[in-house]
């Protein structure tokens, strides 16, 4: 599925889903084909520019499969900041962000099969503040470790959770803005 509701072409689009959206609904923080997780999908023109194009920083905050075991080494560059292709074929320091390995957990869903990943991998919690196009994908590569399974988990303070895929959670307006942390939203 693609993060839209139009597209020219034949692909899972969000007005597939089960659920009603209102007009005028859509997408923010998009995530591509092969990237999981939690999606933001409002009526709201403002959250865009509050969330993204604001001078307050936002965390985002991944879980990453990795091929191959991550060495400490590897872990410091990422946290500390490495070298990215970006739009116009420019080199990119990345900022400094929160990556940490941890253990799958034990309510991710599985992948369908055909899907499952083998193999020596390690799993990754990254937090960054700035979201450069295929950044998490570009900085594991920059590292040499190839991203297998990528799944946003939060903004903020706005969780996925146990949300499964497919599924539509509504969000009072002052709440969900509470949990973005934006604060001049009326």
């Amino acid at each position: 599925m693609v993060s839209q509701f139009v597209s020219t072409h034949d692909v899972g689009l969000l007005g597939d889903l089960n659920f009603d959206f209102p007009e005028g609904t859509h997408a923010i923080g998009r995530l591509d084909n092969n990237s999981e997780g939690l999606l933001i999908l409002t009526t709201n023109k403002k959250v865009t520019k509050l969330l993204f194009s604001s001078k307050i920083a936002h965390k985002r905050t991944y879980l990453v499969q990795v091929k191959k075991e991550v060495s400490q080494e590897s872990l410091h560059k990422l946290q500390t900041g490495v070298s990215i292709f970006v739009k116009g074929g420019v080199d990119y320091l990345t900022t400094p962000c929160d990556v940490e390995i941890v253990s799958k957990p034990e309510n991710l869903f599985e992948l369908p099969e055909g899907k499952l990943i083998y193999g020596q991998h390690t799993w990754l919690l990254i937090t960054l503040t700035e979201g450069k196009f295929h950044q998490v994908r570009k900085m594991v590569d920059a590292v040499g470790h190839r991203c297998t399974r990528l799944i946003r988990v939060s903004i903020e303070d706005l969780l996925l959770e146990d949300l499964q895929p497919g599924c539509v959670k509504e969000l009072p307006e002052e709440d969900f803005f509470i949990k973005l942390k934006i604060d001049n939203w009326k």
